[in-house]
């Protein structure tokens, strides 16, 4: 037997696919809802084109006839995102493609940002890095510019408090993924 996303692996097994990683849709179909009969699809967010096809073919197995019309009622996989209703397929696909290259943190900057997917994507363009606290940043930005800091003044510097004045003031912004795992972004 051959396992797949939409077969799912016998119960008291793990040989079945892992779908935490994937982003997915359940699309139903509204004229079987309407009518009290649950009838809709897992679907894979890959592409516009692929998902519409298996959006016809699931209305085409409707058990009510001229099913046309679909909602999306479910999703996972978008690291807690938004996913709207009557969300066109290609806004699905884009968001899926950036929470799978940027996990987590893709899915924060998009919250941030409003939802705004272009947005998002395009603070990625000021992306500092990773940095264990946002205290290291702020210390090693202040030492990389060239600041001489005398050796006995060095131990009264709040690389924190500074760190937070730059966040505070708007210049940079923080992003937490995980313990020592902060992500620092220029702000425009």
């Amino acid at each position: 037997m051959t396992l797949s996303p939409e077969t799912p692996a016998p119960l008291g097994t793990d040989t079945g696919p892992d779908l935490r990683e994937t982003q997915r849709i359940y699309v139903a179909c509204l004229a079987a809802y309407n009518n009290g009969h649950l009838h809709g699809a897992w679907i894979e967010a890959t592409s516009p084109d692929e998902v519409r096809d298996k959006v016809r073919a699931m209305l085409a197995a409707s058990p009510e006839p001229d099913g046309d019309e679909w909602s999306i009622h479910d999703y996972e996989g978008f690291e807690g995102c938004t996913i709207s209703e009557y969300a066109s397929f290609e806004t699905v696909c884009a968001l899926a493609a950036f929470i799978a290259e940027h996990g987590a943190l893709g899915a924060k900057l998009y919250r941030n940002f409003g939802d705004d997917l272009a947005q998002a994507e395009a603070a990625f363009e000021d992306y500092a890095g990773q940095y264990r606290s946002a205290a290291d940043f702020a210390e090693e930005v202040t030492r990389d510019s060239g600041t001489e800091i005398p050796a006995s003044l060095d131990y009264y510097i709040d690389w924190t408090a500074l760190a937070r004045d730059m966040a505070l003031n708007g210049e940079i912004m923080l992003f937490q993924t995980g313990f020592d795992e902060v992500h620092i972004f220029w702000s425009r």
